[in-house]
């Protein structure tokens, strides 16, 4: 697939750092703006799940590939310039679950958002 292609190339999404404990990234207010020029929280939602899924694959691939079953956003905060930074870190691993808490904090190190994702890891890639 043509990385143009995926969501995360399109709202700027960077992943900046990963391993076994956390993942952090980074995605552009600009862009991602509702029409009264806050961030989206749509937009929000789109980081943590990147952040969480991709947490989520890192204890689950390649024998289980993981996708998203359920998130919740609590939106603290509004954003109207700069970067929104989130760090996923696991909250559950299992065989058949993880769920993950990521917090999205402004460039002043602010929190706009709390999200939890729950993640279902299936034993066979989904058919695209």
């Amino acid at each position: 697939m043509d990385t143009a292609e995926l969501l995360t190339s399109r709202m700027g999404i960077e992943i900046t750092s990963m391993t076994l404990e956390e993942v952090v990234g980074r995605m552009p207010v600009t862009g991602n703006r509702q029409p009264y020029g806050l961030l989206h929280g749509g937009a929000s939602a789109v980081l943590a799940e990147t952040l969480g899924s991709t947490l989520s694959a890192l204890h689950a691939l390649p024998e289980r590939f993981p996708v998203g079953l359920e998130l919740a956003c609590t939106h603290h905060r509004a954003a109207t310039a700069g970067w929104i930074t989130g760090v996923a870190r696991a909250l559950h691993i299992g065989r058949s679950t993880s769920t993950t808490e990521i917090v999205l904090t402004d460039e002043q190190g602010r929190r706009t958002c709390t999200a939890k994702l729950t993640c279902l890891h299936r034993d066979t890639r989904p058919e695209v």
